[in-house]
């Protein structure tokens, strides 16, 4: 089951590579959008963690069947944590992909100007550049307020799955070091982490998804 990250769908390069190595492997595989993203309706700016959770909980509880691995990529790494917790029966193991739990409470901070910030606290949003240097990624209040209630690396994570961490050691977004410290606080003992030197927040390129089939290639072998 594949998790996407901020504003990204369920057609983007990961998640239709993932689907095509996974079909070539017959196993099944589900990716989603959720709301406010790709084509699944409502508004993207009043969408929260928790929400967006809710939604991921939702398709694990009626359309995804039996034992699942989550593949959670940059923002569905931090949501495949929640499902995680909220289900432990359901999870079999997990592959993150750049995860970056806690982000709105980590990171924020370096990816907003003063003035982003200012205009956060006057309007309850900002507005971050697009790929484009377009100002259309918003940051709410609401946002940041729910994903307190989130919070996953502050103590020990009660996860003991197997797991697979694939961050890149470029990625400008999220510093590698959150893979680390997001291992250090699973319970699982059966967890690796894989640093991509070359690797960029994304992954998304042939010789970086790789990594990405490989780490899920070592989840399904310790699952049987």
């Amino acid at each position: 089951m594949f998790l996407g990250g901020f504003m990204s769908d369920m057609t983007g390069t990961k998640a239709m590579a993932l689907e095509t190595f996974c079909r070539d492997q017959g196993q099944a595989f589900v990716r989603f959008d959720y709301t406010g993203h790709g084509q699944s309706s409502g508004k993207f700016i009043d969408g929260t963690i928790g929400s967006w959770a809710n939604d991921a909980l939702a398709v694990l509880d009626t359309v995804a069947k039996g034992p699942q691995i989550l593949v959670g990529s940059s923002m569905g790494g931090w949501i495949m944590l929640l499902l995680a917790r909220a289900r432990p029966e359901r999870i079999a193991g997990m592959v993150g992909i750049a995860a970056a739990p806690d982000f709105t409470e980590d990171l924020l901070g370096k990816w907003t100007t003063a003035e982003q910030r200012t205009a956060l606290e006057r309007d309850g949003v900002c507005y971050l550049p697009d790929d484009q240097g377009e100002p259309r990624c918003p940051i709410t209040r609401a946002l940041i307020e729910d994903g307190r209630n989130q919070l996953v690396l502050r103590g020990e994570i009660p996860i003991h799955c197997p797991v697979v961490l694939v961050h890149g050691m470029k990625d400008p977004e999220v510093p590698f070091d959150t893979s680390i410290k997001l291992a250090g606080g699973l319970a699982a003992s059966d967890v690796t982490v894989t640093l991509v030197k070359d690797g960029d927040h994304r992954m998304s390129d042939p010789p970086f998804l790789e990594h990405v089939f490989a780490a899920l290639e070592r989840v399904l072998s310790k699952i049987g």
